[in-house]
């Protein structure tokens, strides 16, 4: 059986595929019901960032956010264009579709 070591190269240790805002798209995609401290802890952010970030996606209209008893809901706004200008024919539902059967939940 052939087994692989991933190759770590000293250049790439910084490199993202994913800005904090996509991981954060994901967290919520994920459950919408996440709390801010959960997406921070997930993100490796601290809950003041997770806050600021999904403040950013609600006034920009990514998201929306509704009380649902003592916590938030939040809706994707999934119809709405990548905001990359290599992706601006996908949109943020296809992204996120395409991270999620990639990753999907408890794999």
């Amino acid at each position: 059986m052939l087994q692989f070591r991933p190759i770590r190269f000293r250049a790439m240790e910084q490199w993202h595929l994913l800005t904090r805002y996509g991981h954060v798209l994901l967290c919520i995609a994920s459950d919408p019901r996440m709390r801010l401290r959960d997406i921070a802890r997930i993100v490796e952010i601290t809950e003041r960032s997770a806050s600021t970030i999904v403040g950013e996606l609600t006034a920009a209209g990514y998201l929306r956010k509704e009380r649902d008893g003592r916590r938030n809901r939040y809706t994707i706004r999934r119809h709405l264009p990548v905001p990359d200008p290599g992706l601006t024919h996908r949109t943020i539902g296809e992204v996120l579709d395409t991270f999620h059967r990639a990753h999907p939940r408890g794999a």
